[in-house]
């Protein structure tokens, strides 16, 4: 069952999180929001924390102190309440993760059959409308070795869609694979975006960022170092930090 979201709340909340690994600090006193039906694409360099975040989210990676909520319910710590809340959070990883025993059609209804309790009808009907909508309708009998990188990650991406997730997290979605299939994978995450899923992205895309994102941003050191519309961020960032990374990530 999903809780109902205040109209105009933040649907994901962020506050005060710091993370260790040890006794190493990866996220430092994060806060962040983002709306319901907002793309916030997260930036950075290499090891600024960006996708511990995008876990920690998840409850993938368990947070040091701080909170973190999804329409208002506080992220729980074990149990059925967690595996509610994650069933609730979809993520689309960077290495496809997809049961490779299964065929796609498989892959897609698994979880709502078990989690959902949808019927076996019910999940496949949907599951088809989804393989549609990321243009593999022709490959749910296919197994994941049998399908290309960019197709491989369209599945991922509809098998999240398939749980009807309040947001769905992108952790670096392209970086797997080859350059030709980054564009049929971006493709769908902008057709994604302008259907207003919330989605929280962390890529090094950025023509998807300018062009997707309602905000984006920049991290560093486990740092939230600034964050703004598309537009200004590229046009006019504000810290050095920022214009270091931009002058470096855009002259390539």
């Amino acid at each position: 069952m999903q809780t109902c979201i205040p109209q105009n709340a933040s649907l994901v909340s962020v506050r005060g999180v710091n993370k260790y690994f040890g006794s190493r600090q990866v996220l430092f006193d994060i806060n962040l929001d983002v709306g319901e039906g907002e793309v916030t694409v997260i930036i950075g360099p290499s090891g600024s924390g960006k996708s511990t975040l995008c876990r920690c989210i998840n409850r993938l990676e368990t947070i040091s102190s701080g909170e973190i909520s999804i329409g208002g319910v506080l992220q729980p710590q074990e149990g059925r309440a967690l595996a509610r809340f994650r069933s609730e959070v979809g993520m689309v990883f960077q290495s496809f993760n997809l049961f490779a025993h299964m065929t796609v059609l498989q892959n897609l209804t698994i979880a709502p059959m078990k989690v959902l309790r949808q019927s076996r009808e019910q999940a496949e009907a949907k599951a088809r409308e989804l393989l549609r909508r990321v243009g593999i309708a022709d490959k749910e009998d296919a197994y994941p070795s049998q399908l290309s990188g960019g197709q491989q990650q369209r599945a991922a991406l509809a098998r999240s869609l398939a749980m009807n997730p309040k947001v769905i997290l992108f952790d670096e979605p392209t970086s797997a694979l080859d350059p030709e299939m980054i564009k049929e994978v971006l493709a769908v995450m902008t057709d994604l975006a302008k259907s207003r899923m919330t989605m929280v992205v962390v890529t090094h895309e950025m023509g998807f960022a300018r062009k997707a994102a309602d905000r984006v941003v920049f991290m560093d050191e486990g740092r939230v170092i600034e964050e703004a519309e598309p537009e200004t961020f590229f046009n006019a960032p504000e810290s050095a930090r920022a214009r270091d990374f931009l002058s470096k990530i855009l002259s390539h």
